[in-house]
């Protein structure tokens, strides 16, 4: 399990430990990965405490260079046949974390999470703030990736196999690597599947709905000029 942290010591604690006390009721072999994207607060010191209680979970720390940053080096860091990609705030409950695995998904390199297929819910979401989520996608399904319903919920998993050539290739840092990585996912033809989950609105999200959005309508554009320069194909 892959998590990117900014500033989080204000609950990265309670998010391990849900998932400490869930991966332990698992048969599989797990560890937890938090990528510290170069915080100001003590988010490493909290995650070091933990480490030392816990050798499962882990601390690795990075220069501040925005989430998509943070995830890119967390998943290349990581090791297991599934690496999963787990938001701090830990807004989908993590006992959901079983459907992106067998028997629950079978055939597939990337699983994300979605909040608008048939079976998932959204709780708590300010109509606005939903509303916003909403035109960004159709905009990313246009330009970019038609027929995936969600493609910037917090919570993904990826075979192993397929890390080194996906996140090797990446390279945009902020919020719109989502979409930036399942374009290159559909380029080199690797099989995607979305996965209904419950997600709970926190108000202490960092995400600014309207000046991210933005940032990331123009991260679109460079996804699509990076692909007409052959940048991706020369990496």
């Amino acid at each position: 399990m892959v998590i990117p942290a900014f500033n989080e010591g204000g609950r990265i604690a309670d998010t391990l430990q849900k998932a400490i006390d869930y991966l332990g009721t698992q048969e599989y072999t797990w560890d937890v990965l938090v990528v510290d994207d170069g915080s100001t607060d003590d988010t490493a010191q909290v995650v070091g405490e933990f480490s030392v209680a816990d050798p499962r979970v882990r601390l690795l720390s990075v220069a501040h260079g925005g989430k998509g940053w943070a995830v890119r080096h967390g998943m290349l860091q990581a090791g297991g046949e599934f690496r999963f990609l787990c938001d701090a705030d830990l807004s989908m409950p993590i006992e959901q974390a079983s459907r992106y695995l067998p028997p629950a998904q079978e055939e597939y390199d990337i699983a994300i999470g979605s909040r608008e297929i048939p079976g998932a819910r959204r709780v708590g979401e300010p109509s606005r703030r939903h509303l916003m989520g909403r035109v960004f996608n159709g905009l990313v399904r246009l330009a970019a990736l038609p027929g995936i319903s969600d493609t910037q919920c917090g919570f993904k998993c990826f075979r192993g196999s397929v890390v080194e050539g996906l996140f090797g290739s990446q390279m945009l840092s902020g919020f719109a690597f989502d979409v930036e990585l399942l374009f290159l996912a559909r380029r080199q033809s690797l099989s995607i599947v979305e996965v209904p989950i419950d997600w709970y609105y926190r108000s202490l999200s960092r995400v600014r709905p309207f000046r991210d959005s933005l940032a990331m309508a123009l991260d679109i554009i460079k996804i699509r000029w990076n692909h007409l320069l052959g940048r991706y194909r020369r990496r």
